[in-house]
C-alpha cells in the first residue's frame, strides 16, 4: 500500500530552516546531501514516519514562500502533551497566532513557522 512519505515545503536558504526545524521544533536532520546548486534536506519530527523536505525555492516559486496554502493551517503536528510542547516552542521563540483551545477533536493552537506558513500544534482528544 502507498503511503505519503515527503511533503515539500518552499524555503529561502537551507541553513535557516534547519535552524528553525531542528533547532525551535526540535525535529531530527534525516538527510543533507548537496545535489550541484542544490541540497536534499529531509526533516522530520522525532518518533515520526513523516517528513519534510526542505526545498529551496527558485524563481517564480519565491512567491510562494510562507504561502503555500493560501494563509490556511497548512501543516498538523501531533503531540502527545501539548502543555510541553506549546511551552518550549513559546520559549524557542515559536509565534503562536492564537492562544490553546480546547475543541471536540482535542487541545490545538495555531502557530507560523519561520516564513509565516501557519501550523496546527494539536493534542488529540
Amino acid at each position: 500500500m502507498p503511503r505519503l512519505a515527503l511533503t515539500a515545503l518552499l524555503v529561502r536558504e537551507y541553513d535557516e530552516a534547519i535552524g528553525f526545524f531542528v533547532g525551535k521544533l526540535g525535529f531530527e536532520l534525516l538527510e543533507d546531501t548537496p545535489q550541484g546548486d542544490k541540497r536534499w534536506v529531509v526533516v522530520r519530527p522525532r518518533g515520526s514516519e513523516a517528513a519534510l523536505l526542505l526545498a529551496r525555492a527558485v524563481g517564480d516559486q519565491a512567491a510562494r514562500i510562507g504561502d503555500q496554502a493560501g494563509g490556511r493551517v497548512f501543516l498538523f503536528l501531533e503531540t502527545d502533551d501539548f502543555a510541553r510542547d506549546h511551552a518550549a516552542f513559546e520559549a524557542a521563540g515559536v509565534r503562536f497566532l492564537e492562544p490553546p483551545r480546547r475543541e471536540a477533536y482535542g487541545t490545538v493552537a495555531v502557530f507560523e513557522d519561520l516564513y509565516g506558513n501557519r501550523w496546527d500544534l494539536i493534542e488529540p482528544t
